[in-house]
């Protein structure tokens, strides 16, 4: 009997569902908050555009290191490890950031919101993988949709708290994220579903997914965040270049982020009924032709169309390729993630040396060319063999 009372009782994947989708909301939110007040960063520090490019790659550079290592600790160790630790340094780095004011200290600040990160990005995916295991069910979408909606509350906040110092704000949302994280650790203590079996999962990924498939996966996953990238950085001078008004251009991304967001929404739900290379396919080749013919016609209201379609198209595309990579565990997500944020990073500048070559819209077919690609190979990678 007293050892009864006294028995672990383990999390229902219900909680553990609630905990990551606050870690994913959290890490969209502050992600959001850094970048929107990036231009006061520039002007507080005296950087030109080259210097602040420094910053990013920096910070590029530190995420993609830390995707890898994270893979390698996620291994080892387990998903569960990867996430109050990370989240509170995480969000301490952001802290740090708001005290830099030279190149070289937001460089070396960048470099560690970077690897904590990446990290922390391997810890909450490949947590999700197992939490979807111990579901039966497919909630990776919705995860991912709680990022797109951190990320939207993360940019109306730095919007509408403009006159607020950018370092008064990333102190204040620092501290937030490092305190919400370590509000989790009794939770994680006591989840159950966070980490797989090392001996069912060994012997599983033996077979499961093999290493030619964890790179196809890779490259669909800068593919499609190439397109991402090409929203994020393209789609408002592509607008505004068409003779949109300067708060149609700006709000082009809100709605491709919207249009992203209501599709992961709505992922899990026809991911259970339709299998997810069905979705993919359909989503990616969405994603193709509405984008592909927004170019062709080039007017404000067929623009505004195409991002949209874009932005729902590829949609449940991550999502489904880190569930798929999960099979072979951590190190797979990892891979896949790193490989995915290179195509994110390097997707926009490829766009602006092809728009200066030739003129942006034909440069912006990349993006609609790539995810045609992603429907016709992606049920190559996405159905278990």
């Amino acid at each position: 009997m007293t050892a009864t009372a006294h028995a672990p009782v383990a999390t229902p994947p219900v909680t553990e569902r609630r905990l990551l989708t606050g870690f994913f909301a959290g890490a969209g939110a502050a992600m959001a908050v850094w970048g929107a007040r990036l231009p006061a960063v520039q002007d507080a520090a005296h950087l030109g555009p080259g210097r602040l490019a420094l910053v990013l790659f920096a910070a590029a550079a530190g995420m993609v290191g830390g995707l890898q290592l994270g893979g390698r600790l996620a291994h080892r160790h387990g998903p569960s490890r990867l996430l109050a630790g990370p989240g509170v340094v995480f969000g301490l780095t952001l802290v740090l950031l708001a005290q830099c004011r030279t190149l070289t200290t937001l460089m070396m600040a960048a470099v560690l919101f970077g690897i904590t990160h990446g990290i922390l990005d391997v810890g909450i995916n490949s947590a999700a993988v197992n939490c979807q295991n111990a579901a039966g069910r497919p909630i990776m979408a919705s995860l991912h949709a709680a990022y797109s909606l951190g990320a939207m509350a993360g940019a109306v906040l730095a919007a509408g708290a403009v006159r607020v110092s950018y370092s008064v704000m990333f102190t204040t949302v620092g501290l937030l994220v490092a305190l919400a994280a370590t509000a989790t650790v009794p939770t994680i203590r006591s989840a159950t579903q966070l980490d797989e079996d090392p001996v069912k999962s060994k012997a599983h990924r033996s077979t499961a997914v093999s290493r030619r498939t964890v790179w196809l996966l890779s490259a669909l996953a800068a593919a499609c965040l190439l397109g991402e990238g090409a929203a994020l950085d393209w789609s408002a001078v592509h607008l505004s270049d068409l003779g949109a008004s300067e708060s149609v251009a700006a709000a082009t991304y809100a709605i491709y982020s919207a249009a992203m967001a209501t599709g992961r929404l709505l992922g899990d739900r026809l991911t259970s009924r339709y299998g997810a290379p069905a979705v993919v396919r359909t989503g990616a080749v969405v994603a193709a032709v509405g984008l592909g013919l927004s170019l062709v016609v080039g007017t404000v209201p067929a623009a505004l169309a195409g991002w949209t379609t874009l932005g729902l198209g590829l949609s449940i595309t991550v999502p489904s390729l880190i569930t798929s990579a999960g099979r072979a565990g951590p190190r797979a997500v990892g891979t896949v993630a790193a490989v995915g944020y290179v195509g994110l990073v390097a997707g926009p500048a490829a766009i602006g040396a092809l728009a200066s070559l030739t003129s942006l819209p034909i440069a912006l077919v990349l993006p609609a060319v790539l995810a045609a690609v992603v429907a016709v190979t992606s049920r190559h990678a996405l159905e278990p063999r």
